[in-house]
């Protein structure tokens, strides 16, 4: 395991020299920070065989981080940026990561394919849209009884806030607010969100609407 991570810190380093997946001054240092913040759900939730989409996968953070350390549960990794879902591909084919898939597509159409809204169990989001957003990207895919883990910084309070309307159209409720430390960096929390009701055909919206008009 700790293997295939330094292999994946490595392979990062090396294609980010070219295609910018992360900031260019990133260190091996400020990686192991990005795979320990990715780790901590592990804290909260466990991972065994259940089905999970991570949503903005970026430069695999955390779905990736997650998929190496819970190999027996399945990921779906959805990465609009062409350059980066082949990074991820890259990095599943060369590690020979069985429980991966790569979608490149965007998550609002994703939600209203049929072949995969309503059938995950978990659906997983770091640093990728304010909490709002990211519910109508997420609770269409899984469901009824699933839930969302959202990686949020100080302000979940305010964000928690501002998304009163969109859970209750959506059909999600705030089941857990776990606090943690990230080396010198505090106030960060996971926050989860269960799918208590069926979402909406309408739901996700057409894409880049979610992003414009949030709930």
């Amino acid at each position: 395991m700790e293997y295939n991570v330094n292999k994946f810190k490595k392979m990062l380093l090396e294609e980010n020299k070219e295609h910018n997946l992360v900031s260019r001054k990133s260190t091996v240092k400020d990686l192991d920070k990005h795979i320990e913040d990715s780790l901590k759900a592990l804290d909260f939730v466990q991972l065994k065989e259940e089905k999970v989409v991570d949503i903005g996968s970026g430069a695999g953070f955390p779905g990736l981080i997650l998929a190496i350390h819970c190999p027996r549960a399945r990921f779906s990794l959805v990465e609009a940026d062409r350059k980066k879902s082949l990074f991820l591909e890259k990095v599943w084919l060369e590690m020979g990561l069985t429980n991966v898939e790569v979608i490149n597509r965007r998550a609002e159409e994703l939600g209203q394919d049929n072949g995969y809204r309503g059938s995950f169990d978990i659906c997983t989001s770091r640093a990728v849209a304010s909490m709002n957003v990211i519910l109508e990207y997420g609770l269409p895919l899984v469901q009824v009884g699933g839930k969302l883990i959202l990686w949020k910084g100080r302000n979940y309070h305010q964000e928690i806030e501002q998304s009163g309307r969109a859970l209750s159209m959506l059909g999600g409720r705030v089941v857990g607010i776990h606090l943690y430390t990230l080396k010198e960096k505090n106030d960060r929390a996971i926050l989860v969100v269960q799918k208590e009701q069926p979402t909406p055909a309408k739901f996700p919206r057409r894409v880049g609407v979610p992003a414009k008009r949030p709930l």
